[in-house]
């Protein structure tokens, strides 16, 4: 059928397309089935989407289209294309092969990426992949194959500097902010540090979330080049440079699953680094009982990612650090930046657990890159961050990415917890702490969180504050009131 182009007044973040319900009658389309939009010409240009439905615009015999699909055929408003009923993917039966427990090819693989990023899959479709992987897992083989996939999906940052270098933690530790100290830190020693950061997956604040209280985190691959040049670093959001953009489609999906299979959480990190020619890697794997892993699994990981790091000649590190419990008193992107502003300013006094934790990091990427000799990373990091210097370079880049220091407000609705009885704090429930903190509104919600009074081990007295619950809305500071007497993440004995 020959439609006419007419453009959605919204971007979807994706390429989508809509039909008058009249003309998928005649198409003999449903809602969320798949199509096939081809550009009439000497060298036409085809696409596969998923199509939605809608009882008024566009009118019959139009076909309605997101800005992503303008871009990607090129099209022009009331240009005319064919549209059709398009086959199933060959993914989908590759997929099904992986829940049937066989292993897949690179070619197979590959296949699966290509209908992500092309959005040939739907969301429940991703969704089976990513539960696939998680129930039946992947050996080595298929981690490359599906590094490999995600790397070529995407733009490159291509740095000739000699040092570059990255830093990155699994994630699931409340508060274990320490990139921007980390970058902070490297960049004002003369290290390059291209930061491309997720937004949070199940925790309550991702770097990305967190950083945008401030700066500008999505920028073109052209302009971010030059904040680079300029400051040795950035800070941004990876979905917004199509670097990796099939990885940032999968994350969208793991969200609203909360489940990170083993498998994408390693391809995830490898292929970014790889995107970003990163040289020298820092991995950071928190363990503990209520972490994302507990010491053993910490271990696998770790010999998985110095696999990982061997095959694709990357000077390639992994540190075991302490996970037990959150990190640093803000839970929640304001208020975790407002513990690294503390951290930064040598006329202030941030937690000591999140800077001791960050210059250690520090001090690793600067041993690793032979900036000092053993042992000496740490007082390296030390000076420049007492000295004022790693807060100035830290104010360069919030200056490059369009932002400013400000004093940051919290949300307008807060609640005191209180100690039902005095004694020690003996355990902080990361995942129940994280959950709590989404209940505000987190991450969505910059200025919701949480904030620590006391840390593991402190003694408390009976009636004493050990935590403000902090949110924009009353239905929400309730709910979290609620769920914080019922799942009980803080034990006091």
């Amino acid at each position: 059928m020959i439609l006419k182009i007419k453009f959605l007044k919204w971007s979807t973040g994706v390429p989508v397309a809509m039909l008058n319900k009249k003309t998928a009658i005649q198409l003999g389309v449903h809602a969320k089935d798949r199509i096939s939009i081809k550009t009439p010409s000497k060298k036409p240009k085809n696409f596969s989407t998923i199509i939605n439905i809608s009882q008024g615009f566009p009118k019959t015999k139009e076909i309605a289209v997101s800005f992503e699909l303008k871009k990607r055929l090129g099209l022009r408003s009331n240009q005319r294309v064919e549209v059709v009923l398009a086959p199933e993917p060959k993914s989908l039966g590759f997929i099904k092969k992986k829940l049937n427990k066989q292993k897949l090819s690179q070619k197979e693989i590959n296949e699966i990426i290509k209908d992500v990023v092309n959005n040939s899959l739907s969301e429940s479709e991703i969704a089976l992949f990513i539960s696939a992987m998680h129930k039946q897992g992947m050996n080595m083989k298929e981690t490359i194959y599906l590094i490999k996939a995600i790397s070529k999906s995407g733009n490159k940052l291509e740095l000739k500097e000699k040092f570059v270098v990255d830093k990155h933690s699994i994630g699931g530790i409340p508060g274990n902010r320490t990139t921007p100290l980390v970058v902070s830190i490297c960049a004002a020693a003369g290290l390059f540090i291209p930061k491309t950061s997720s937004r949070a997956i199940t925790s309550a604040a991702g770097t990305a979330d967190m950083l945008e209280t401030i700066a500008k985190i999505e920028f073109p691959l052209s302009e971010l080049k030059k904040i680079i040049k300029k400051t040795n670093a950035c800070m941004v959001w990876g979905g917004s440079l199509g670097i990796v953009p099939a990885d940032a489609k999968i994350i969208q999906v793991e969200k609203i699953l909360k489940i990170d299979p083993e498998a994408q959480l390693l391809a995830s990190i490898i292929s970014k680094k790889l995107a970003v020619g990163s040289k020298y890697i820092l991995i950071d794997i928190p363990y503990g009982k209520t972490a994302k892993v507990n010491r053993l699994k910490a271990l696998i990981l770790k010999k998985k990612f110095e696999y990982l790091g061997k095959y694709f000649h990357r000077k390639l590190k992994v540190v075991l650090t302490d996970g037990s419990h959150p990190i640093g008193k803000g839970i929640g992107p304001a208020l975790e930046l407002v513990d690294i502003l503390k951290i930064l300013d040598p006329k202030q006094q941030g937690p000591k657990d999140l800077e001791e934790k960050s210059l250690f990091l520090a001090g690793e990427l600067f041993e690793m890159t032979k900036k000092v000799k053993k042992a000496q990373g740490i007082y390296l990091a030390k000076q420049l961050l007492y000295s004022g210097k790693a807060f100035e370079k830290f104010k360069e880049i919030i200056k490059a990415q369009k932002g400013k220091i400000k004093k940051i407000r919290t949300a307008k609705f807060k609640r005191h917890i209180l100690a039902q009885k005095s004694g020690k704090i003996v355990k902080m429930h990361n995942q129940k702490i994280n959950s709590l903190a989404r209940v505000t509104g987190c991450p969505i919600s910059k200025y919701a969180g949480l904030y620590l009074h006391h840390n593991v081990g402190e003694k408390v007295k009976k009636s004493q504050k050990i935590l403000t619950i902090y949110s924009e809305s009353r239905s929400r500071l309730k709910q979290a009131t609620k769920f914080y007497k019922n799942e009980k993440p803080i034990k006091i004995r």
